[in-house]
């Protein structure tokens, strides 16, 4: 029986119930998985589990959880020559879904079960991973609001986020950047700078979501000086992955890119958690960094 150790976000609120665990690992059982599960209570718990297993010599760590967690276990998981696989248990679920992942639980632990990995690219900014994208400006300010709204005001996320939007829209803030993409330099005033790894797809059906992530290129959006309500139309594709490119955002592509910025410290989002960071931003594409479990070909 193949042996797995799998990394779940317990610490977010999902109501895990005593006998949950045992639960689980029955269910990677039925599919012949030996699963040592790790019901991680904060992000530290979540990447001191994931170095113990690499340590007790785990050939395939998986993170159960939203983007959030996806992204904790695999900065632990890339470049120590181990698997990764993903149990899509959170709001949006991003990552998983570019993947091709099946959101069921049971579907998920059948795709580790089938065992076939390909290897996707990692974006990278000042040291930090990022699997899905990374921004600037109105986005981390809205959501550094909103986790000190649910944290002293006890509101719920969805609450929180609508009135730190709308401090945010009366604060109409804007963000003095410099862009070096290859031999170019582009300053620019902006609310809002997205950095994609890979190539987001901006129209059609699938607004928001990527067609592949091993294409070997950051995409860089910046957003264009739009009204209040223009700011408020973009928080809410931020968040819900529903950026549009026309006439809203500047586009580039780079392998790598520097960001420059008056400010001595900026808030950056990854994968949508928030981090301070002294400018520059040195941004960089890592192709091919990550080995992670995929739906078979004919089963996408």
């Amino acid at each position: 029986m193949s042996s797995m150790a799998v990394i779940v976000n317990a610490g977010a609120g999902a109501g895990y119930e005593p006998g949950w665990q045992a639960t689980l690992v029955q269910r990677f059982a039925d599919h012949g998985l030996q699963a040592e599960v790790t019901l991680a209570v904060d992000a530290n718990h979540m990447l001191e589990s994931a170095r113990a297993a690499l340590a007790a010599g785990a050939r395939v760590v998986v993170a159960g959880g939203g983007d959030g967690t996806i992204n904790a276990v695999a900065s632990v998981v890339l470049d120590s020559g181990a698997v990764f696989g993903v149990l899509p248990m959170g709001t949006l679920n991003h990552f998983a879904r570019d993947l091709g992942l099946p959101p069921q639980l049971d579907a998920a632990i059948a795709t580790l079960a089938a065992g076939h990995v390909t290897r996707i690219d990692v974006g990278e900014v000042n040291g930090r991973i990022f699997l899905n994208n990374s921004s600037l400006g109105l986005y981390p300010d809205i959501v550094r609001d909103r986790q000190r709204q649910q944290r002293r005001l006890g509101r719920g996320k969805w609450t929180a986020f609508g009135w730190a939007t709308l401090a945010a829209l009366r604060r109409f803030p804007f963000l003095s950047v410099r862009l070096a993409v290859g031999d170019a330099d582009h300053a620019r005033r902006t609310p809002f700078v997205f950095i994609g790894n890979n190539e987001y797809q901006m129209e059609g059906f699938n607004i928001g979501e990527r067609a592949r992530i091993n294409g070997g290129m950051l995409s860089v959006y910046v957003a264009q000086r739009p009204t209040r309500f223009g700011l408020l139309k973009l928080a809410l594709r931020a968040l819900f992955g529903r950026l549009r490119q026309a006439r809203e955002f500047d586009v580039f592509q780079a392998r790598e890119m520097t960001i420059e910025t008056r400010h001595r410290r900026l808030r950056v989002a990854t994968d949508g958690e928030v981090t301070v960071m002294a400018p520059p931003l040195r941004y960089r594409i890592r192709p091919a960094a990550l080995s992670v479990i995929v739906p078979r070909p004919q089963e996408e």
